[in-house]
């Protein structure tokens, strides 16, 4: 499923870009080769339903060790995303074709096969649907309960910002264990790396997530390394516990193409241990933060450990 095409094709908006270096990477950030049997497996599982990873789309450095154990986070919609955020290795352009009905039941058959106790699906943006897709989530969410009911799920939203508000309910009411929409940056970046969306937008899409249902896990994540400040990722951490949300995952920003957005530099093993020490600061029940972080890394434990922790501050409340 995974589009070996260049980046001029991929990319339509970038060709004309001029080149940013892409400095090497330091040995925190390396990671092997994917080559086991069970990431032969997961591979094999993902062609045979025909779908698509945002593990190979993106570009993820952590597809070997995710695989290895069965854990894809699937990407729903196509493979083709309507925005051109400066950071993302997944075409852009116009989609070619409409949504597939048979996909959610495909997923759904995925997620049966690999046995997974914890599912992430996320998706482009299809900016060219009325709803954005709501309906779609709502249906792979409702496919997943029926064939999997013990696996728990996790979605990893589009904004919805060119959609009528009530679209969010659509997802809501589907019922997924944790509402995953990501702030990407710091609003300042906006204009450069997510041209195409409005910070406050997603905050408040978040916070609404909150006040549908306040029983709901919500997460958010960033990326450093894209030229930010500490007081600004401080100043995220704030907006986001203002709008009540859990999760917080805090992950290094790695240049997929010399046409993507240049990494300013590689932050350090121990700052993103002062961040999440800040994180847990400022009340979020739970906060990964380390150079190879993803929205999906872990995500099965990460999620039983969000549990723990709500129970425990319930308990002593």
């Amino acid at each position: 499923m995974t589009d070996q095409s260049p980046p001029r094709l991929r990319h339509p908006e970038k060709a004309k870009k001029p080149d940013n270096p892409q400095p090497k990477k330091p040995a925190w950030i390396r990671v092997k080769a994917p080559t086991s049997k069970g990431y032969a497996a997961t591979a094999k599982i993902m062609r045979e339903n025909r779908l698509t990873t945002v593990c190979e789309e993106a570009g993820c450095p952590n597809v070997g060790e995710c695989w290895s154990q069965g854990h894809a986070t699937m990407m729903i919609m196509g493979d083709v995303c309507t925005r051109a955020c400066t950071f993302c290795n997944i075409a852009t352009g116009k989609p070619p074709e409409a949504l597939d009905v048979f996909e959610p039941g495909r997923v759904a058959d995925a997620v049966k096969k690999l046995g997974l106790n914890h599912v992430v699906i996320t998706s482009v943006d299809r900016d060219d649907i009325e709803d954005g897709g709501a309906e779609h989530f709502a249906m792979t969410i409702r496919a997943i309960r029926k064939q999997a009911p013990g696996t728990t799920i996790e979605i990893l939203t589009p904004d919805f910002i060119r959609c009528d508000p009530s679209v969010l309910e659509v997802v809501v009411e589907a019922r997924p264990d944790v509402f995953n929409h990501n702030l990407e940056t710091v609003p300042g970046l906006y204009p450069e790396v997510r041209p195409g969306a409005r910070y406050f937008h997603s905050l408040r899409l978040l916070q609404r997530v909150k006040e549908l249902d306040p029983t709901m896990f919500t997460k958010s994540g960033i990326m450093v390394g894209l030229g930010e400040d500490k007081q600004a990722v401080h100043a995220v951490m704030d907006d986001m516990r203002a709008a009540d949300i859990d999760f917080l995952t805090i992950g290094q920003y790695l240049q997929p193409t010399p046409k993507h957005h240049a990494v300013d530099r590689f932050v350090t093993p121990e700052e993103f241990a002062a961040y999440e020490k800040a994180a847990y600061g400022k009340g979020f029940l739970m906060v990964s933060a380390s150079p190879l972080t993803r929205s999906s890394y872990h995500a099965g434990d990460d999620f039983a450990r969000l549990r723990e922790n709500r129970l425990a501050k319930l308990a002593g409340a």
